[in-house]
């Protein structure tokens, strides 16, 4: 099959080994990928990953023994393979599984091929209101319903989202669910638009905000001046979800007045997809508007040039155009 591999850069192969599922997992089709920021921090060396990279994707399962129902059906994936039988899986915690595989980010292949295998539990199959386009964004959608999974977010709260990046917008959109007061922060006027058309209320200004002035603070740059911002923004015994991994930057956290203000912070990574997929079926989201450009998997490695640009939104790879 075709892929796209990382190791000591990235190259297109055209023979690379199509994977044979083990037990239990399910050989997919992949019909198109995203690129996310993840992606191209393992291309820079996270995680010291070398293989197929890739973890957005929608596909249609081709061979399933044992769960012959899955073939044909198209569907995205939860990225993480836990073991199913260590402690922290039988306590409710797979995502966490110490065991665990991760979709092209850590010891299992991932999406920018032709064929990736799952494991079953981990396949969610789409219904037909759900383009493929749409299906791309499940899991990063299902990272921004993680928030609501973690905080109980009220209509009178006084909420903030800061970054107007891919997750930056899909969260605000996952937060404005709730009916909570939310105000979505970023530096780009332009991105901002996409949340305003569906009715959000959006800024570039700081001086929109009181200091200490929020109930909850969603940080989505991954930077220090995001997360200092949302330290200035939160109310005493308020919350700061970080819902970015931040990658070589050194973040000074005055810890202190974290403990004296009695800030809740809650690392927030991978979510439920069944919400996800409902809210794109219910057309409560827009994501199409975030896909910025599309390439065929035959130049996957200019789809990755392209990604990387600064301001780029999605880039999307497509698995059936051969140019």
């Amino acid at each position: 099959m075709r892929a796209l591999v990382i190791d000591n850069g990235l190259r297109l192969e055209k023979n690379y080994p199509t994977p044979t599922p083990p037990p239990g997992e399910a050989l997919v089709r992949v019909l198109q990928a995203g690129i996310c920021n993840t992606d191209l921090e393992i291309l820079k060396g996270y995680q010291n990953f070398t293989g197929v990279p890739g973890h957005e994707f929608v596909g249609e399962v081709e061979q399933a023994v044992g769960r012959e129902e899955l073939i044909g059906q198209r569907v995205a994936g939860e990225i993480n393979a836990a073991c199913g039988v260590c402690a922290t899986c039988r306590a409710g915690r797979p995502t966490h599984c110490p065991q665990r595989t991760t979709l092209g980010i850590a010891r299992r292949a991932g999406a920018f091929a032709d064929y990736l295998v799952l494991p079953f539990e981990n396949l969610h199959p789409l219904p037909a209101s759900v383009s493929d386009d749409q299906a791309v964004f499940v899991e990063p959608l299902a990272a921004a319903c993680e928030i609501l999974e973690q905080v109980k977010l009220r209509p009178d709260d006084r909420v903030a989202v800061i970054g107007d990046g891919k997750l930056g917008l899909l969260c605000a959109q996952v937060v404005a669910t709730t009916g909570c007061h939310l105000i979505a922060f970023g530096r780009h006027a332009e991105k901002l638009q996409i949340l305003e058309q569906r009715g959000l209320t959006t800024t570039i200004d700081l001086n929109t905000f009181e200091p200490q002035s929020l109930d909850i603070v969603v940080e989505v740059t991954g930077t220090p001046s995001g997360f200092e911002l949302a330290r200035q923004l939160v109310r005493p015994r308020g919350s700061i979800v970080l819902k970015s991994t931040y990658q070589g930057e050194a973040l000074p956290v005055n810890l202190t007045q974290i403990v004296v203000d009695e800030i809740t912070l809650i690392g927030s990574r991978c979510g439920p997809f069944e919400p996800a997929i409902q809210l794109l079926a219910n057309k409560q989201v827009d994501v199409e508007s975030l896909i910025q450009a599309r390439y065929p998997l035959n130049a996957g490695v200019t789809a990755f040039e392209r990604a990387a640009q600064k301001g780029m939104l999605k880039v999307i790879v497509e698995m059936n155009r051969d140019q």
